[in-house]
């Protein structure tokens, strides 16, 4: 094999891997960015999560992509191993789509009509067509279709050099003393995982395989060990991408490596060993780019086939393997949903954002209602609790900015770029709210060590006005939660009557301080609890905006207020003598 031939057959994989690469992405556009949804919602049940991981990955051609896929899943707390097994096998069975493709190229021409499905014809025809497409197209599914066509046209333009460089070697009496040599079982299957680790594809390194097979010196008892050593290597880029991964993350990459070695040792077992006492006489047939397709496919096949009565069994092998040695930090969880992984498919980060900042709201609404309540019923547990919701909180922050940050980056559409904007408004206000409830629990233990007591009419007017703040704080944060703007509305007219009341709270408190009835020490506690009570609320307000001038496209808050209570529609006007009512001072 000269210089030459060596070159060509490596720019041949090349290009087989750039065009595998370039085909699956186009498919994965074509099938929309609500692919990676569908599947984790509709993998409830093993057999359903099979048919869906060999669908989507037979739509992306890559097992490792599918399968880092449902280990993000997984470590984001979106799957759970058992339900992710069934996807694995299910991405270990269709990945051998690729081997079926590339068999087009034992297609070869003939005269008349026989000559256009020629291999060479075939590429060329599609090759025009796809940069056609991708010239002339101004929608995105035109360039997507267009990517689709050349990516085929590349592979199998890269599997036509690989096999015409190959060539030569079919009279090389040494390339064939090689391949002999991997019949041995345990030689066979080490080259195929080696190979595999080196190149990270189980389908190119198939499609390698089925291209030197164009030599007529690959063979049944070659081939075999080869292709289950293919299995094994796959496992390798799956097991690498969970090095970061939290324990359930690692536990699916490793159930990867587990159910091709157990397919391995499965099937090399009954083989070996059924050929040892029979013989079988197709051991030394001479392999196809079909035949190897089909060996693939049936290997892998009979693999799940075998396994998916045992998912739970593996599931359980792995979590014996691998134990959880710390407990579950529930905000730790929540916050792992951020997986890193998913920034490549925009439509799960957002959701995942979406449910990471629904826990935050609830964290943060949870700190301040627990810190009213100290107000009345003090207790340092209490207090200590405080402290850590609100360092959680903050952890959320920290946490959500950078990680929609990084989606703003990616190319969104316009209700995903709306969805972004409106979390990226609102955590600062659900962070503020925290703050504002350490604000209140230090006042509260302020009132506990030095023994404060309102009076009976100020007790009356804090307990008036708590009423209210829970009120705002729980329907703003359902608003959010549920994206309801017609509560949403609801929000405005309460934060300005919170606002009245303040306002003559402290009127009232003056007055109190003229008469005796109130000391100032009390009344440095009672106006900064006024204080905050007063930004929870105007916080809150800040939310129910996000969500109503969302459906407008404009994030002029100011100037939708001013115009609101210039205004006063009847839906405010309603609200407000509502609330008038129920939160008087009298």
């Amino acid at each position: 094999m000269s210089i030459s031939d060596v070159i060509t057959l490596l720019g041949g994989v090349a290009l087989f891997l750039f065009g595998m690469s370039l085909m699956g992405d186009g498919l994965k556009k074509v099938a929309g960015n609500k692919l990676e949804l569908v599947l984790y919602r509709l993998s409830s049940t093993p057999l359903r999560g099979v048919l869906l991981g060999t669908g989507v990955t037979a739509v992306i051609q890559s097992s490792s992509a599918t399968s880092v896929m449902v280990v993000g899943f997984v470590n984001s707390g979106m799957m759970q191993v058992k339900q992710a097994i069934g996807v694995v096998m299910g991405a270990i069975l269709g990945t051998s789509i690729t081997g079926w493709i590339l068999c087009l190229s034992d297609i070869s021409g003939g005269s008349g009509w026989v000559d256009l499905l020629s291999t060479a014809t075939l590429t060329g025809i599609v090759a025009v067509v796809g940069i056609v497409l991708r010239m002339a197209g101004k929608k995105q599914s035109t360039l997507s279709v267009g990517n689709i066509l050349m990516g085929f046209a590349v592979l199998m333009f890269g599997m036509s050099s690989m096999s015409g460089a190959v060539a030569p070697l079919k009279e090389s009496e040494a390339f064939t003393g090689i391949l002999t040599s991997f019949s041995n079982p345990f030689l066979g299957i080490l080259v195929g995982i080696v190979f595999t680790s080196v190149i990270q594809s189980a389908s190119a390194a198939v499609g390698i395989l089925q291209a030197l097979a164009i030599t007529g010196a690959v063979t049944y008892e070659v081939a075999f060990p080869i292709i289950m050593g293919i299995a094994i290597g796959a496992a390798v880029p799956v097991l690498l991408s969970a090095l970061g991964a939290n324990i359930h993350g690692r536990r699916t990459a490793f159930v990867y490596l587990l159910i091709d070695v157990l397919g391995v040792a499965i099937w090399a077992t009954v083989f070996y060993i059924a050929n040892a006492i029979f013989h079988f006489p197709f051991t030394t047939a001479t392999m196809t780019t079909v035949s190897i397709a089909l060996l693939n496919t049936l290997f892998r096949l009979a693999t799940v086939i075998v396994l998916v009565p045992f998912i739970g069994l593996m599931e359980r092998f792995v979590c014996f393997l691998i134990p959880d040695k710390n407990g579950a930090d529930p905000a730790k969880l929540e916050m792992d949903r951020l997986e890193e992984r998913f920034l490549q498919h925009p439509a799960l980060a957002i959701e995942q954002s979406r449910e990471v900042t629904s826990a935050m709201a609830n964290t943060a609404c949870r700190n301040l209602m627990d810190s009213l309540d100290l107000i009345t019923a003090y207790s340092e547990k209490g207090f200590q609790l405080i402290q850590e919701l609100e360092t959680t909180v903050d952890r959320f922050e920290d946490k959500l900015g950078t990680y929609l940050m990084k989606i703003t980056v990616k190319s969104l559409n316009t209700r995903q770029s709306e969805e972004v904007s409106k979390y990226l408004h609102t955590i600062s206000d659900f962070e503020r709210i925290s703050d504002h409830a350490l604000n209140i629990a230090e006042c509260a233990k302020e009132i506990h060590e030095k023994s404060i007591v309102f009076s009976g009419e100020a007790s009356h007017e804090l307990q008036v006005l708590e009423t209210a703040i829970r009120d705002i704080l729980s329907l703003a944060v359902n608003t959010f939660i549920e994206n309801n703007t017609e509560d949403a509305r609801r929000v405005e007219p309460l934060e300005e009557i919170v606002d009245t009341l303040c306002d003559e709270m402290k009127s009232h408190h003056i007055d109190r301080l003229q008469r005796g009835v109130c000391t100032l020490n009390q009344g440095f506690v009672f106006n900064d609890l006024l204080t905050n009570f007063e930004r929870v609320a105007d916080h809150c307000s800040n939310i129910a905006l996000a969500l109503i001038e969302l459906q407008s496209d404009s994030f002029d808050t100011h100037e939708y207020v001013r115009s609101l209570k210039q205004v006063k529609d009847d839906s405010f006007a309603k609200y407000y003598d509502e609330y008038k009512i129920k939160y008087s001072l009298q």
